[in-house]
C-alpha cells in the first residue's frame, strides 16, 4: 500500500531511513479504519463488540504485517473479521442463554434518516445467520465480486450465490426495512 506523500515528507525530512514497519502500519489503519469498523459493526450488529473484533485483528495483522503489507492487508483484515466473527459465534452458544423476554428500551429517535435507516439495517441483518450476514455485508457494503467472497469465506461461489439469494429474500420481508425511506439520508417524518 503507498504511503501518503505527507508521511514520506515528514519522515524524509526526520530521518534517512525508508518509512518503518510502525509508519506503514499506522497509515493502513488510519485509511481504513472507518471502513473496517463499519464491516465489524455490520457482521456482528453491535458496535462495542466491533470495536473490539477490530482491535484483536488489527493486533494480529501488526503481528504479520510484513508479510501480508505487500499483498492484500484490507482483504487480510477483512477474512479476520469474517473469522472473528464466526468464532464469537461459535462461542456465544456456550455461554449465552435466551430469557423469556428482553427489557424495552426506549430510545430517543434521531430524526436524521441515517441514524434511522442504520438501526433499521442492523435489525433487519440480526436474524440472519452468520453465513448470511457475511455474504450480505461482503457483497453489499463491501462491494466484493462473487468470486471475492467466495475466497474470502473459502466456499464455493454457487454457494455465496445461494446464500446471497437466501439472506435477499429475508430481507425483502424484513419489516424493519420497509418503512425506509429510498434515500437514507433524507429525514424520516413521523
Amino acid at each position: 500500500m503507498p504511503i501518503p506523500d505527507e508521511v514520506l515528507d515528514e519522515h524524509s525530512r526526520t530521518s534517512p531511513c525508508p518509512p518503518s514497519t510502525d509508519e506503514e502500519f499506522t497509515v493502513f489503519v488510519h485509511a481504513n479504519h472507518r471502513r473496517l469498523l463499519r464491516v465489524a459493526e455490520l457482521l456482528t450488529g453491535d458496535r462495542g463488540r466491533a470495536e473490539d473484533m477490530l482491535q484483536t485483528v488489527l493486533v494480529r495483522a501488526y503481528q504479520r504485517w510484513n508479510r501480508i503489507a505487500q499483498d492484500n492487508p484490507v482483504g487480510y483484515v477483512r477474512a479476520g473479521l469474517v473469522n472473528a466473527h464466526a468464532d464469537w459465534w461459535r462461542r456465544r452458544s456456550s455461554w449465552e442463554r435466551p430469557v423469556a423476554a428482553p427489557e424495552v428500551r426506549s430510545t430517543v429517535v434521531d430524526p436524521a434518516g441515517r441514524v434511522a435507516g442504520r438501526q433499521a439495517v442492523l435489525a433487519a441483518l440480526a436474524p440472519l445467520t452468520r453465513r448470511e450476514r457475511a455474504v450480505i455485508v461482503l457483497r453489499f457494503y463491501e462491494d466484493l465480486t462473487v468470486p471475492e467472497i467466495a475466497a474470502t469465506l473459502r466456499i464455493p461461489a454457487g454457494t455465496v450465490k445461494s446464500t446471497c439469494a437466501r439472506a435477499l429474500a429475508k430481507l425483502r420481508l424484513s419489516p424493519e426495512l420497509a418503512d425506509l425511506p429510498d434515500d437514507p439520508r433524507t429525514e424520516v417524518r413521523t
